[in-house]
């Protein structure tokens, strides 16, 4: 497969224009080899990874080209950042830069392939005393990452307070247009006067991956036990408060079984929830910047189990 001369990356003003781009291979893959090329890389075996964000090719079984549009260049900067400031800092792998670069206009990172299996893959199929053991791990990774210096990443915007205020001022209509039950969205305004007052604006910020989910991290199995082999994708990174990184493995994970539930906050250094804590949690999950509480809370029928956002709160966060 060769690059036509005139072959270049184009410039899009949406995300659905890229998108359209990005599920085409035949349009930006001959690019992407010739960036790997560029770099003396083998591209004999690639592999385009179909899911995800940006431009994603594998090279080989250990390496993987990150191509960024853009219009998502924060993206490539959050990632970057957080490979470098991350690295030799946690007990799990993560990827690290082999070379960057930019063509025309898109930066792009080479980063190392982590073995192990998708969690994706996994996850549903695990006994509960797995599902337990890896959301405890999940728990500790977390904590294991907020301990480490923001450093250069305390620059991305926006800053934590910003966010959440931005965030606050849009909730009622976000989840208006999702179609959030009328029930929840009763004591949604309630909630929010909470949130002022539980959620910290200028406690000391740490290092949020924002995605604890298991499209986004590898495991591998040892003598029957299952147990996290590698964390990936750091492309939505900020700086903030630490609860907001529980809401993912919450949501997707834990499932209001009250052993998981225990296990993941146990495992970051929570003992068993109180009130303001559940409060708290709920009123991150209805801010997150990708909530939408419909398509992401992973307990069978839980909108008639509840009747209101405290019994809600009650039910994920059951321990």
């Amino acid at each position: 497969m060769t690059i036509a001369p005139s072959q270049r990356l184009p410039a899009f003003a949406d995300a659905q224009a890229f998108r359209a781009f990005r599920s085409d291979p035949e349009q930006w893959l001959p690019i992407a080899l010739d960036i790997a090329r560029g770099h003396g890389i083998d591209v004999s075996s690639p592999h385009v990874f179909s899911t995800g964000t940006n431009l994603v090719v594998g090279l080989g079984e250990n390496l993987i080209l990150k191509i960024f549009p853009p219009l998502l260049r924060a993206q490539f900067i959050s990632e970057r950042g957080s490979l470098k400031q991350l690295k030799g800092r946690l007990h799990l792998p993560i990827p690290e830069i082999v070379a960057e670069g930019a063509r025309d206009g898109w930066p792009y990172l080479i980063i190392t392939r982590l073995s192990g299996t998708l969690g994706s893959e996994v996850w549903p199929s695990l006994p509960e005393t797995q599902k337990e053991r890896v959301l405890r791990q999940i728990g500790e990774t977390i904590a294991a990452v907020q301990r480490a210096p923001l450093g250069p990443l305390a620059d991305i915007e926006p800053r934590w307070d910003a966010f959440m205020r931005a965030q606050m001022q849009g909730c009622r209509a976000r989840h208006v247009r999702l179609g959030l039950a009328p029930k929840f969205l009763g004591g949604l305004d309630d909630l929010l006067d909470d949130a002022k007052k539980l959620i910290p604006m200028d406690a000391p910020p740490v290092i949020l991956i924002g995605e604890y989910i298991p499209e986004n991290f590898l495991l591998a199995c040892h003598d029957g036990d299952w147990s996290l082999a590698g964390l990936f994708d750091f492309g939505d990174v900020r700086a903030g408060w630490r609860d907001y990184d529980l809401l993912g493995p919450s949501a997707f994970m834990a499932a209001g079984r009250p052993g998981r539930v225990r296990s993941l906050l146990e495992g970051f250094g929570y003992t068993k929830p109180d009130f303001a804590l559940k409060r708290r949690l709920m009123a991150l999950m209805l801010l997150h910047s990708a909530s939408d509480l419909n398509s992401h809370i992973c307990i069978d029928g839980w909108q008639e189990q509840a009747a209101d956002l405290v019994e809600l709160q009650e039910l994920i966060w059951a321990a």
